[in-house]
């Protein structure tokens, strides 16, 4: 069973069934599962965890799905890496390395997705949707096909090879939109008053975004149980971040960590920033952008939870940076030579903004920090294909071998 009892506003606190629904009625503040924490304290413990599945399933009581509605393609529980080289080049102490990249379909999305399509299930939706930036779409098309549901694909039309493929290939019905990301989620949040599907960021957003929790459960118990001094995570919509933040209090509330005081930091692309530039300005209200950057992944010009981004900074004690393309490339390249890691775009960005935050001494030499790779690099290969060393070709003779490599190096 799940421990979850209702949706409350994060703004005016109202109260509401486990629907289909996304928005308060009263003020339109968007609305987040509430769950009975004296129950799970009762339920959950060490034991309980290491004895569930090597996935994200092990959390099921703070999940809001219950089990018998779950998809699982063996999303989660993904290595948490001591990254000491990464660490020397950069002047920080202690970093660790939450490896996402290596998911079902080599994105965080997975873990989302699998709240999503749980509790559409649950619902009795029998077709998936959403507005996607490339990962999500290459998720919710995978986790669509092993459950036998339709699937509706909506992206905007000049998304990298690698995640159109990574989406098509599992046969949904893929629509590309002359647009960006924020035009093809006005498309989508009109479809969905229309169509009788899950929308997996609109009319099931709110247990969608449970998912990303997973990540700062499977960190603490990696740590043996506690929570990090700093976190740095890419932000979109801000929500992965914000619900970061949430499964660190979460693990509080239980009794499985204690007083958790990580500082949250966040990483944006310099030309897709608002939720950065607006921490710059010392502001709590974002102004909208439109995209320029090569982090498609992350080319959110109107985050929806970018106000509560901003709000987990400051209760936090953290901050934002942001990286531009020139960055994020040589980021993505600092992360695969130290750490054997190739990430996304989106990876970069986040590498380039703990560089920048290392070097600004917003984060300090001696904080244990972990840095959340979201994405794997095969997804956007055109943007680093340019910066990668061109082989050295001969003919079948050794001797050929030795004059190239000396004029190689």
């Amino acid at each position: 069973m799940s421990f979850a009892y209702a949706l409350a506003c994060r703004e005016c606190g109202r109260e509401y069934g486990l629907e289909p629904i996304f928005s308060c009625d009263f003020c339109f503040g968007p609305l987040e599962v509430s769950y009975d924490y004296d129950l799970i304290k009762d339920t959950m413990n060490v034991a309980s965890i290491e004895a569930g599945p090597p996935t994200i399933w092990r959390y099921s009581p703070l999940l809001p799905v219950d089990p018998q509605y779950k998809v699982d393609i063996g999303t989660g529980y993904t290595p948490l890496i001591r990254a000491d080289r990464l660490a020397r080049a950069i002047g920080i102490d202690t970093l660790w390395i939450k490896n996402d990249t290596v998911n079902p379909t080599w994105s965080f999305k997975d873990r989302v997705v699998s709240m999503a399509i749980g509790k559409a299930r649950e619902f009795g939706f029998e077709a998936m949707a959403c507005a996607s930036t490339g990962n999500l779409a290459n998720s919710i098309a995978a986790h669509s096909a092993a459950a036998g549901m339709d699937c509706f694909v909506f992206i905007p039309d000049d998304l990298e090879t690698g995640k159109v493929v990574g989406s098509g290939v599992y046969h949904p019905t893929l629509v590309t939109i002359d647009g960006s990301y924020d035009d093809v989620n006005r498309v989508c949040t009109e479809l969905s008053y229309q169509r009788p599907w899950a929308f997996v960021n609109i009319n099931v957003r709110p247990y969608y975004a449970e998912g990303s929790k997973t990540l700062a459960f499977e960190t603490a118990e990696q740590l043996e149980w506690r929570a990090p001094d700093r976190v740095v995570a890419p932000m979109a919509s801000g929500s992965l971040f914000t619900k970061i933040w949430k499964g660190f209090q979460e693990l509080e509330k239980i009794g499985l960590i204690q007083n958790p005081t990580t500082k949250m930091s966040g990483a944006q692309a310099q030309g897709c920033s608002p939720i950065a530039t607006a921490y710059e300005a010392g502001s709590m209200n974002f102004v909208p952008q439109k995209p320029d950057t090569i982090a498609r992944s992350l080319a959110i010009g109107n985050p929806a939870d970018g106000y509560y981004a901003l709000k987990t900074m400051e209760q936090t004690g953290g901050g934002a940076a942001m990286a531009s393309d020139v960055e994020i490339l040589e980021a993505i390249q600092l992360l695969a030579e130290t750490e054997g890691i190739f990430a996304e775009t989106a990876g970069g960005v986040t590498v380039a903004c703990l560089k920048k935050l290392v070097e600004q001494g917003a984060i300090s030499k001696n904080e244990e920090t972990v840095a959340y790779i979201t994405g794997a690099g095969l997804k956007t290969i055109e943007a680093v294909s340019s910066e990668i060393r061109q082989p050295i070709h001969i003919q079948p003779k050794v001797e050929e071998f030795d004059a190239a490599l000396e004029a190689y190096n």
